[in-house]
Parts: structure tokens; C-alpha cells; sequence
């Protein structure tokens, strides 16, 4: 399941890039989507960037339009965890309530936000007023991530694009709900407990590298929550978080392997888009 929801992210994205005039190759999609993944282990987020940079290399995709398709991408992605969040407020409105009052403190939220804002505002600004060579590049740089952006907009397909990120998701949560079955213990667990679980799992994989450490410790907590056995709790997000990242370093370093060697020889892949 894990496998397939990438290579379908893989897929997806080249709908985004067919708005832009460009049709890369799947292959391409594919292991530069593992090779990101694997990067981010590493550094967060880094993978993002070294993704567009690999389109770039080897689909002469400019970088800003490459980098904007994949932060559309992430912005769909967002949406998509907080339409999974609203499902389980619906379904655990305690739980989600007195978890974050009892580990955020909501008035110093909101002012960081605020003051983060008008930094943002200030910048843009004076960027838009600014004739230095440096605000000309940033504008030229916004320029091509907001046409990167705009590309779901412009889809002929964009109900094949709905679809693949509906299964994306529906695989994310199949994926982590049928590793239950590896522990007898946990075969009475409820649907919110899968949710809420899966939620603070892709926390804790934003907030570090990979979730390395917090993964198998969010997924306690969540648990815990639902008077879940703690031991096979533990257990089921060391399984859960090994199988990921083992999948992770050997496709991500296989697909950094490849690339160079499949570019070179397209011509005896030409039949694999």
C-alpha cells in the first residue's frame, strides 16, 4: 500500500506538470519522489527541493516551476490531513480539544502567527517596490512557483487528479490501520483510535526527520488515549515506522542509483513513460 500510494504521487504529479507544457517521464516522477523521501530522512524538508532539482536535471523543467507544482502538492496534502483531522473531531471532540489546550498555549499561537504575518507582508512590500537585482530575481523566482500553483487550476484532468490523491490518502490510512493485524492485542481497536493515531504519526514525521524516535511515541500517546495496551502500542509504531523507512532507503537508494543510468539510456526505456 505504501508503495503504490507513491508511485501514485508520482503520477499525479505529472498532471500538474501537463498545465506547464511539459510531459515528464513517470519513471523520472517516481524515483525522484523516493529520492526525496529518502533526502528528508536526512534533512527535513530538504527533499522537496532536491525533488524539483532532480525534475530540473533531467526534465528541463525550470526549477521554480517544478519546486511550485511540488508545493501545490503540499498544499493539497494539507488540505487533505485536515479533512482527516475533521473527521476524527467529529468522532473524538474531547480528545482533540483537551490535547490541544493541555499542550499549546492557543494566545501565544496566535501572536507569533500574527507577527510572522506582518514580517511576511513587510517583505513582499518591499520586494514589489524594490528594483535591486536581488528583489528582481525573488520576483521572478514567485513568478514561476505561483505558475506552478495555479497548474491544478488549468488541469484538463482534474478529476484523474482528485481521484489519485483520494487514494493517496485512502492507502496512508489502509496502510496504517492493516498493520493492527500484526498485534493480537490491538484487534479490538476502534476507527478514532486509527485516525488519531495516524494524525499525531504525521505530526511527529513533519516535526523531525522522518519521525525517527517520535513516530512509535506519538502513536502510544494516541493510543493510550483509547486505553490501548502500551507495550504492543510501542511495538505496533516501531513495526509500522521500520517497514516505511526500510522500503524508504532502499527505493530512495536504488532511485539515485538509476536516475543517472536511466537518463543516459532513455532510448531503451522509451517505452516507459
Amino acid at each position: 500500500m505504501g508503495i503504490v500510494s507513491h508511485l501514485t504521487r508520482a503520477y499525479r504529479w505529472l498532471l500538474l506538470a501537463e498545465p506547464l507544457g511539459y510531459k515528464p517521464h513517470f519513471l523520472n516522477s517516481g524515483m525522484a519522489v523516493y529520492a526525496a523521501y529518502l533526502i528528508n530522512l536526512t534533512i527535513p524538508r530538504a527533499g522537496e527541493v532536491a525533488r524539483a532539482t532532480i525534475i530540473t536535471n533531467y526534465e528541463q523543467i525550470p526549477f521554480q516551476k517544478g519546486f511550485g507544482t511540488i508545493v501545490a502538492e503540499r498544499v493539497i496534502d494539507t488540505f487533505m490531513l485536515l479533512l482527516v483531522i475533521g473527521i476524527t473531531f467529529i468522532l473524538e471532540f474531547d480528545f482533540i480539544y483537551s490535547f490541544f489546550s493541555e499542550n499549546f498555549q492557543l494566545d501565544t499561537l496566535l501572536m507569533s502567527s500574527g507577527l510572522f504575518v506582518l514580517i511576511l507582508i513587510l517583505t513582499f512590500l518591499w520586494i514589489s517596490k524594490s528594483s535591486s537585482s536581488f528583489a528582481q530575481k525573488v520576483k521572478t523566482f514567485i513568478k514561476g512557483l505561483l505558475e506552478g500553483l495555479l497548474s491544478v487550476f488549468k488541469m484538463k484532468r482534474k478529476w484523474t487528479f482528485i481521484a489519485c490523491t483520494l487514494i493517496i490518502w485512502v492507502l496512508y490510512v489502509f496502510m496504517f490501520y492493516v498493520t493492527t493485524f500484526a498485534l493480537p492485542e490491538l484487534e479490538s481497536i476502534s476507527l478514532a483510535a486509527v485516525l488519531v493515531g495516524f494524525i499525531l504519526a504525521s505530526f511527529s514525521i513533519a516535526a523531525t526527520n522522518g519521525g525517527i524516535g517520535s513516530f512509535p511515541e506519538a502513536i502510544v500517546l494516541a493510543f493510550m488515549f483509547f486505553n490501548l495496551p502500551e507495550d504492543p502500542s510501542r511495538a505496533f509504531g516501531w513495526i509500522l515506522w521500520s517497514v516505511q523507512t526500510l522500503v524508504i532507503i532502499i527505493l530512495g537508494g536504488l532511485s539515485l542509483i538509476m536516475l543517472p543510468i536511466y537518463n543516459k539510456n532513455k532510448k531503451a526505456f522509451k517505452n516507459i513513460r
